[in-house]
């Protein structure tokens, strides 16, 4: 993540998604509760990215989430079950997503960033990790 974000290209592609500066990420692991994960979320107050290592791909993934928005259309919320990478799978097949946790009163959005590979000589990020 620090990597991503400490190259101009990382940067640049993250921005042309919706990132600011100083706006919070939120790292998951594949199989967080998405309750989890939003709970996490919820604590910065405002839109966030949430990033997760794909454990079959080696590719980091995020997600856009909106705050919470009492103007979206109203859905049932999210199974206590559900996990993060099932949230991943959803916008990555349809797009932008209407969502709904435990804790919220309202529904947000989740938006898919396309993955950003980096220059085809730099190791995967599970490369890097092992190190």
């Amino acid at each position: 993540m620090s990597e991503l974000l400490g190259s101009r290209e990382g940067r640049n592609h993250l921005t042309a998604h919706g990132w600011v500066q100083g706006m919070p990420v939120v790292m998951a692991v594949p199989a967080e509760p998405v309750n989890d994960v939003m709970g996490m979320v919820s604590m910065h107050g405002r839109s966030a990215l949430v990033a997760m290592l794909d454990a079959g791909s080696d590719e980091l993934k995020f997600l856009y989430v909106s705050t919470p928005n009492p103007s979206l259309q109203q859905v049932d919320p999210e199974e206590a079950t559900t996990q993060i990478q099932e949230l991943f799978t959803r916008t990555g097949n349809q797009g932008a997503v209407t969502f709904r946790v435990k804790y919220w009163a309202s529904c947000a959005v989740a938006l898919p960033i396309p993955v950003f590979h980096p220059a085809a000589d730099t190791k995967t990020y599970g490369q890097r990790l092992s190190l």
